[in-house]
């Protein structure tokens, strides 16, 4: 397997320690230099050739923003894991990178000895290293098999896929009511590319679960509300929950949908109860709850992501009649969350991330 090659940039030597520290201990993975601001991190890029920069989003001279930009203009950019402070600040500089492309972020622990940063570092960027290196194997793999076929070995297919933006509509007897979205990695840049695209008109409230911790769900909702033309919040416990309105499961936190006083209205409940999944929030406890609430009236959305998160809550909605919409592999940041659902035959339709708003306007009334 070949190694995969990381630059580390952050301003403080502190942080580069701890992130070249806890990347030498992953096999596979080999630190080929560290830089201190942006510009000298241009310039090793160029000279070094990583596969995975880690960057620090707030430094002089350059910030990371500004080094993702410049990145755009290579032809074959490194992947790019930023490091963000828990600040309002950092939150939202976090999102624009994301925006921008940056694979997945890390926040940076602001208490605790170096010991204890350096694990809360370890348990935040081994998954990503390692989803990374699993996603490059795969490809090196699919390349081999392209350039040497067996001459004498078919290889049939695991599963039948519904091509892209094929549906089966006609199977829908009652247009939804409401519409879940569970997104994981890749799921603020997919999100800015969906959300701006359904009409002020649309008709349905939409509830999402982006796995985020605290602050980071409340700057992507505003981010979000600033380029769509429906009103995109970070849910609170107790709100309504009306057409045409956008709410976000805060991070942190538990969200899932209950009846109102009247009997009628369907209320927001945002709880303390424990991660699912390793998730707080998690797609599946919103997915159970649109379920039991919405039966025969909602659409399940699942995206880009890593792990399966989803895939339970899923299965609830498709038993009690829901319409399942999945993205498909090529446009997934990390092909995770929706490859269950998809090879459990589950899926209605699998799209494109730029058809999957029409695919959601199809089954709303």
């Amino acid at each position: 397997m070949k190694t995969l090659k990381v630059l580390v940039i952050d301003d403080t030597i502190v942080y580069r320690k701890i992130v070249s520290d806890v990347l030498k201990e992953i096999p596979g993975v080999e630190i080929v230099g560290t830089a201190n601001n942006g510009k000298i991190a241009l310039s090793k890029i160029i000279s070094l050739k990583p596969d995975l920069i880690t960057l620090d989003i707030e430094m002089p001279e350059m910030n990371g923003i500004e080094v993702l930009q410049e990145l755009h203009k290579q032809p074959s950019p490194p992947v790019v894991i930023m490091l963000s402070t828990l600040t309002q600040q950092g939150s939202e500089m976090t999102i624009k990178a994301l925006e921008l492309g940056a694979f997945d972020f890390v926040p940076k622990p602001d208490a605790g000895s170096m010991t204890e940063n350096m694990l809360k570092v370890k348990q935040a960027i081994g998954p990503i290293v390692n989803t990374l290196k699993r996603q490059r194997t795969n490809l090196l793999n699919l390349r081999r098999k392209i350039s040497s076929p067996s001459p004498t070995k078919k290889i049939e297919p695991r599963q039948t896929i519904i091509p892209t933006s094929t549906t089966q509509h006609s199977r829908i007897k009652t247009k939804s009511e409401i519409v879940g979205i569970g997104i994981s990695t890749g799921g603020p840049n997919a999100l800015t590319r969906v959300i701006p695209m359904l009409p002020a008109d649309f008709k349905a409230p939409i509830l999402i679960v982006q796995h985020m911790p605290p602050i980071f769900t409340a700057s992507l909702a505003n981010s979000l509300n600033n380029k769509s033309k429906l009103e995109v919040k970070e849910a609170k416990d107790g709100d309504t929950i009306i057409p045409g309105q956008i709410l976000i499961a805060p991070g942190g936190k538990q969200m899932k949908i209950v009846a109102g006083a009247d009997g009628l209205s369907r209320k927001i409940k945002i709880t303390d109860d424990p991660p699912e999944n390793s998730c707080k929030p998690s797609v599946d406890y919103l997915f159970r709850s649109i379920a039991q609430h919405y039966v025969g009236r909602a659409t399940g959305v699942i995206m880009t992501g890593m792990g399966s998160d989803g895939s339970k809550g899923l299965v609830q909605m498709k038993k009690n009649g829901s319409h399942i919409i999945a993205q498909d592999e090529p446009s997934c940041t990390v092909f995770g969350m929706p490859k269950e659902p998809i090879e459990s035959g589950i899926v209605n339709v699998i799209a494109p991330l730029d058809k999957i708003a029409d695919e959601i306007l199809k089954t709303v009334l």
